[in-house]
């Protein structure tokens, strides 16, 4: 009976000899690359923490004892140790999270998983244990790429405040957040990484002042209490106790005794504790650790034993953004682009294989990387910022304050825009053209298909007096959708064929083909439709207030929050222009997203075009003084 079935619980670890706890990481290994392989999901960073989550289940007393993950795409070992083994809907409606959910297990405590924010939470627990006078522990696990950002340092100085606050901080050091770490901490981790160890070296010195007769022990205790200058000499841990922080490692992060020797010690003194882990990204599974771009940080449905996937889809929104970017950085030599630690998640790789000098990454630091961007375009650049649209929600203080009020020319691409679904409330990305929209100056395309982002992508960098953003979607990018006609600087995708149509149908971004297909339903029922793409979101067009005088009805669809999104903004410019014209947005609503696939959930939301063919029928019925319950019926065998 393999071991993994018998574990219910941490505590179901305390009956395993070492034997058996190798025995079961070897296991949990096996599981792990089996059914990742089924469902997709983050599979080289939990193949290198199999040994260390072992370890901190039988050091600790969880969720007595608080177990905290940054980020938490970490934590498949820990949803086996604490009783979550059917992995068969990972991501999936109805199944597990890819994160720590508070939903599934009191084991999760936390579940955003926005990066470098561990040590914060951690921070404030570990605060209120004190005024509580509890002795519960509390751990945070930060790897080394989420060091790289800066609410992690901002934590770390206040966690070393308290010198008798008990917590223990694991750094699970793999060089690597999506791609290898970059900045002087990643060199100064490496140092430590290389460099024997001052606890090794004081073993062994007092292993040998203890056979010198007289004056060994004394000689040892003069060396031990020069321990600070001895430790910057032997390896470069001073940047942590520096700060107050007693340091432990580097620790090999696959030796079981190792780690829980290390982590009992850390749990027994009384103040914050650093424990500095070395694992290996991809551990034990040879595709993975081939994989030199990103050691299979996230997979999607892949053949186990080769690790190819299943299929291929065809090109997604982020190729055809890359692909662009370097025909860009061929023409213009003062483009340059700005990563946080995703190199190859938005699409930049082949531009920084093509121009290395001109391509920055600033790790897990978006507000860094927001004022490093305005001050590259105060230095006569243009910088293009790509960035996972819910990623630059962190950084909104600096697009504000740096980028717009000093009229800087930068460009931020927003990847994974809209609802992108498995990876749950945190990862969608549909907050972006609310918060944008109150920044005075800035300017903000939503293209349709790729023969937009490449257009509207050059149309950005060609601003140098303020920002401007481009938004698209995650995945496959459809067939193009062409225009049939141009409003002021908006495309008109289908005309309504009569001089006084009923509905203005203003489509956002990728939706386009959805707006299409509503359109179609409306006409089945007699309604004359205008649909329109705005192609630029924000400023709200000078035409659209005088298009929409022409019709009785306006409706906007967008794959942003309806609140303070682009309908709001159109109707604004409406009241403001003094056309009196009942509007209706269409969007996402003001609450957290349960992870599905975008399809389920845009259905679940009511983001359908049946759902939304079916209200303005209804809508366009009230005017005429008909309105019918059937009208929903009517739109339905429609569809059928």
């Amino acid at each position: 009976m393999p071991l993994l079935t018998r574990i219910r619980g941490p505590r179901d670890l305390d009956r395993l000899s070492l034997e058996e706890l190798n025995q079961l990481a070897e296991e949990i290994r096996s599981f792990l690359v089996e059914a990742v392989s089924k469902t997709g999901g983050h599979l080289g960073p939990n193949l290198g923490v199999v040994e260390l989550t072992i370890a901190l289940h039988r050091v600790f007393d969880s969720p007595r004892d608080k177990v905290l993950w940054d980020t938490g795409h970490q934590s498949y070992v820990h949803k086996l140790l604490t009783g979550r083994q059917d992995f068969s809907k990972l991501k999936m409606k109805g199944g597990l999270s890819g994160y720590p959910s508070q939903a599934e297990s009191e084991h999760d405590v936390i579940e955003n998983s926005h990066a470098s924010t561990v040590l914060g939470w951690a921070d404030g627990i570990a605060k209120a244990n004190q005024i509580m006078d509890r002795d519960d522990h509390v751990v945070a696990v930060i790897g080394d790429g989420a060091l790289t950002g800066g609410m992690a340092w901002e934590a770390l100085n206040n966690i070393a405040d308290a010198k008798d606050r008990p917590l223990v901080i694991v750094v699970n050091d793999n060089e690597r957040s999506y791609a290898p770490t970059i900045g002087g901490l990643a060199n100064h981790l490496a140092t430590l990484r290389t460099t024997d160890g001052y606890e090794r070296f004081l073993a062994r010195t007092k292993e040998v002042l203890e056979r010198t007769p007289v004056v060994g022990q004394a000689l040892y205790d003069t060396l031990h209490g020069a321990k600070k200058g001895l430790k910057d000499f032997i390896a470069p841990q001073g940047m942590f106790e520096d700060l107050g922080l007693k340091y432990v490692g580097p620790i090999d992060g696959h030796d079981l005794e190792a780690l829980e020797s290390a982590l009992a010690k850390a749990k027994r003194f009384g103040g914050p504790v650093i424990v500095h882990c070395l694992t290996e990204k991809g551990r034990g599974y040879q595709p993975a650790l081939q994989d030199e771009a990103d050691r299979f940080h996230a997979v999607g449905k892949i053949h186990p034993d080769t690790g190819l996937p299943i299929k291929s889809s065809g090109a997604d929104w982020t190729s055809v953004f890359g692909d662009e970017m370097v025909e860009l950085g061929k023409e213009r030599e003062d483009i340059v682009a700005i990563t946080a630690a995703m190199l190859q998640p938005v699409g930049l790789e082949k531009f920084a294989k093509r121009f290395p000098d001109r391509v920055y990454d600033v790790g897990i630091a978006e507000q860094h990387g927001a004022v490093s961007a305005a001050g590259l375009a105060t230095g006569g650049v243009h910088p293009v910022f790509a960035v996972y649209a819910t990623f630059l929600n962190r950084a909104f203080d600096q697009v504000l304050m740096d980028v717009a009020l000093h009229k800087c020319g930068v460009t931020f691409v927003l990847d994974r825009a809209g609802v992108t679904g498995t990876d749950g409330a945190s990862h969608n990305g549909m907050w972006d053209m609310s918060i944008l929209q109150v920044v005075p100056g800035l300017r903000l395309a939503a293209p349709r298909d790729a023969d937009q982002v490449r257009a509207q992508l050059r149309e950005a960098v060609a601003v140098d007096d303020a920002p401007t953003v481009v938004r698209f979607s995650k995945g496959a990018v459809g067939p193009a959708v062409p225009a049939v006609g141009r409003v002021g600087g908006m495309d008109v995708l289908r005309e309504p064929g009569t001089d006084r149509p009923d509905v203005l149908l203003v489509s956002v971004g990728a939706l386009a083909p959805m707006c299409l297909e509503i359109a179609g339903l409306l006409d089945k029922q007699g309604i004359s439709t205008t649909v329109v793409d705005p192609r630029w979101v924000k400023p709200v067009d000078e035409a659209m207030a005088p298009l929409a005088e022409r019709h009785r009805v306006v409706v906007t669809v967008e794959d942003n929050s309806r609140v303070g999104g682009v309908g709001s903004a159109i109707a604004q410019a409406l009241r403001d222009a003094g056309v009196d014209v009942p509007l209706r947005d269409f969007g996402i609503p003001p609450r957290f997203l349960d992870h599905a696939t975008r399809a389920e959930i845009l259905a679940e939301i009511g983001l359908t075009a049946p759902d939304i063919a079916r209200q303005v029928t209804g809508l366009v019925a009230k005017l005429d003084g008909r309105y019918e319950g059937g009208a929903v019926e009517s739109v339905e065998s429609v569809r059928d």
